[in-house]
């Protein structure tokens, strides 16, 4: 049974999730803000993060970002705030999903069961890829992405975005193929959501960011990886 920690300060709305998410099978956890959200991550195994950005103590996106550096949970932000530039600033502060005030807890349901089953239908890889002489490590059995030896905190969506090109290097993937894998299907959002995983994923495994050695673009068509294995 997955536990999701739900973190929203107004009292009314925390209780109509967490009712709803334990009428769906789920368990829970709460908190009204940022630093008790922290405490509870610490003291329990949380699957997935229901987040409030509209936060008492800490900015969402702050949290988000702390909460990237310690744990690989996924987060799906809640939030009044609806613009396309505020999304893009979710994503690139970690989310997997985004949903906008006021929302139907129905959806949101749907949409944690989603990420959720992203998260755990993980594809299969050969035990160990290594690149570039081993500076890119993608270790499939921890789950984990060494650079120079040193681990990479990888956001769910990244890793898998990782691993899905990875085991097909120098294959060109669409916006529209990597948004189905990392994604699925149910994902209705904009496919250039993915420019902004991939933007993330080169600042934390480049050497140079600006000029990509493994996450390729292919103008006009999409991304690939590059880089022999091992």
């Amino acid at each position: 049974m997955s536990r999701i920690l739900v973190v929203e300060d107004e009292e009314k709305i925390r209780e109509v999730i967490v009712a709803y998410l334990l009428k769906a099978g789920f368990e829970t956890c709460e908190a009204s803000d940022g630093h008790y959200a922290l405490l509870q991550l610490k003291n329990n195994d949380v699957d997935l993060i229901v987040l409030d950005l509209m936060l008492p103590d800490i900015g969402g996106e702050v949290l988000c970002n702390q909460i990237r550096a310690l744990y690989p949970v996924p987060i799906i932000m809640l939030t009044a705030k609806s613009s396309m530039n505020h999304r893009v600033q979710g994503f690139a502060a970690g989310a997997d999903d985004y949903i906008v005030k006021p929302f139907d807890p129905h959806e949101l349901i749907a949409r944690i069961r989603a990420v959720l089953r992203r998260t755990n239908q993980q594809e299969l890889l050969a035990d160990r890829l290594e690149y570039a002489d081993g500076r890119l490590i993608v270790d499939s059995n921890k789950q984990q992405v060494f650079i120079n030896q040193m681990p990479v905190s990888l956001t769910p969506n990244e890793y898998k975005l990782l691993t899905v090109m990875a085991r097909n290097p120098e294959r060109t993937f669409t916006r529209e193929e990597l948004i189905e894998k990392i994604m699925g299907y149910d994902f209705n959002g904009d496919a250039r959501t993915i420019d902004q995983h991939i933007k993330n994923l080169r600042q934390k495994i480049e050497e140079d960011p600006k000029n990509p050695k493994h996450i390729q673009t292919v103008f006009g068509l999409g991304y690939r990886f590059h880089g022999g294995a091992k």
